[in-house]
């Protein structure tokens, strides 16, 4: 397909699946680039700064594999085995070290990826499919996104295989530590959504002005966009009364000018009208990214969208095994109810850090601890009436694009058609979506998401700050415009801008 090609740690010369690419490839160690670099002398100079990304490109998954590997892996479950009591248990977990030690030992020296061992899950054949027809690739020899994938799905099959390790999530810890070093924005938010909401409930029925219904709707929609980045000026003025002194203020224009595709207004107009033509039931999914403060700002959003009546029902999609780190399991979802359920024991306690450095939290005040007993009891009583649920699918973590959910999880997609806007949150979700390959930037988000796109019955909107080079839907020349920032990449063949999360996309397509 023009202006499409896959990206792959390989050197690609031409358009091509990334089951082709193979032949393509130049040996990807970096222990020895003596022939590359001879070879590299005889290159065009546009060749050569791709080749120099490349080679950049390598040394930044190495470097990210190997420290997701130590770091948080390794480390989080031998914090774990010292401190059980369970003799079985402990010399079962230290196997599981061993071996998530041995893929990163596989890691380091470029060594071929090994089919995944059978854990009873049928996706195990998808991985092991997809890995037959590349080929005997290696850690840097290989597309990116399957490698990722494979990453986190090798690691999961050891606990799938164990008796006592099963559920664990070596990353639960990292995920909640974030979420309570969030506190300041988690108690402003709450704060400013407790006054939001009464405020709704108080004017229940009463005739609303559009244009801070439609305002209202898009600051809480970038409040949820940015995530950990929130802009704590977003949260300044969350109510009917004050909401239209926002409007051309310096505070919008500075919370929309790093968004390079925003399609908020068309969301917001559907759900309008969904909301106008009296429909019982008007759903929203929502296909989460990263759990701690992310999942509580996707949980505002949802609330919001509950209270002011733009949606009936709420469905959120987390992963079903731990994913790229801190992807959303069903148990941060309870972890974090639980933690502003008691909000004074969860953050006044000292975490061992604290405790080592003899540092004491500060306490919670009255009114901060009300504002997060407020959105328990919301949350809470959203999901015992069945308006906020939770609907795990293993397909979510498949190692292909989405462009194959129609074939691959055909019920799941039936299902989605359901919805009147299926909301995908964050980069990875995004790079999926328009299958991680290298499409001009100018492509329109509809081609890119192929078979999704229009006619699929489905209506899409991504919600995603940049981390990775792929982006589509922005107007001729506004590439070539961020490329010549500063660190924007210039002519070094990388598109650095969109490596930092600075910079967002909210693009929709409407599929129905």
């Amino acid at each position: 397909m023009p202006g499409m090609v896959p990206r792959h740690w390989c050197l690609q010369t031409s358009p091509q699946t990334s089951h082709q690419a193979n032949h393509h490839a130049i040996d990807s160690s970096l222990l020895d680039r003596r022939q590359d670099l001879l070879w590299l002398g005889h290159c065009s100079r546009a060749l050569a700064r791709h080749y120099c990304a490349y080679l950049a490109s390598l040394l930044t998954i190495h470097v990210s594999l190997t420290a997701t590997l130590q770091t948080q892996a390794i480390d989080d479950l031998y914090r774990s085995v010292t401190q059980t009591k369970d003799a079985e248990k402990e010399a079962e977990g230290k196997k599981i070290i061993e071996e998530i030690a041995k893929i990163k030992y596989e890691v380091q020296h470029d060594r071929a990826l090994t089919p995944i061992e059978d854990d009873g899950y049928p996706d195990v054949s998808i991985y092991n499919e997809e890995l037959k027809k590349l080929g005997s690739p290696t850690w840097l020899n290989v597309p990116w996104l399957y490698t990722e994938c494979y990453l986190f799905r090798r690691i999961s099959t050891h606990f799938a295989r164990s008796t006592h390790w099963k559920n664990y999530d070596v990353f639960a810890r990292q995920k909640m530590s974030t979420f309570r070093s969030s506190r300041p924005a988690v108690v402003e938010l709450a704060s400013k959504y407790k006054e939001l909401v009464e405020q709704l409930h108080k004017n229940k029925g009463a005739a609303q002005d559009e244009a801070a219904e439609k305002l209202l709707f898009t600051e809480m929609c970038e409040i949820c966009l940015w995530g950990n980045a929130t802009d704590l000026s977003l949260l300044t003025s969350l109510t009917y009364e004050d909401i239209q002194k926002l409007q051309g203020s310096e505070a919008r224009k500075a919370s929309e000018k790093n968004i390079v595709v925003n399609d908020l207004p068309a969301v917001y107009e559907l759900l309008k009208k969904a909301k106008a033509e009296g429909k019982a039931e008007r759903r929203v999914d929502i296909v989460l990214d990263n759990a701690g403060f992310e999942l509580y700002v996707d949980l505002i959003l949802a609330g919001y969208l509950l209270s002011a009546g733009l949606a009936t029902n709420i469905v959120l999609h987390p992963k079903s095994i731990p994913w790229f780190v801190s992807d959303v399991l069903p148990g941060d979802f309870a972890q974090l109810l639980s933690a502003i359920a008691s909000p004074k024991r969860f953050y006044e306690t000292p975490s061992e850090e604290e405790e080592l450095q003899g540092k004491t939290p500060e306490p919670l005040s009255a009114a901060d601890s009300e504002s997060l007993a407020f959105l328990f009891q919301e949350w809470s009583q959203f999901h015992a009436e069945g308006q906020l649920i939770l609907r795990p699918n293993r397909y979510w973590t498949h190692p292909g694009p989405f462009w194959q959910l129609p074939e691959e999880a055909k019920e799941l997609y039936e299902d989605l058609k359901a919805s009147e806007v299926v909301i995908f949150k964050g980069d990875l979700n995004y790079r999926k979506l328009t299958g991680d390959a290298n499409w001009d930037a100018a492509t329109p988000f509809t081609e890119a998401l192929k078979n999704l796109g229009p006619g699929s019955g489905l209506n899409i909107l991504a919600l995603r700050t940049c981390k990775a080079d792929v982006v589509v839907g922005l107007q001729p020349g506004e590439d070539e415009k961020l490329l010549a920032t500063e660190g924007g990449g210039g002519d070094s063949g990388s598109r650095k801008w969109a490596w930092s999360g600075k910079w967002a996309v909210v693009s929709f397509s409407g599929g129905k």
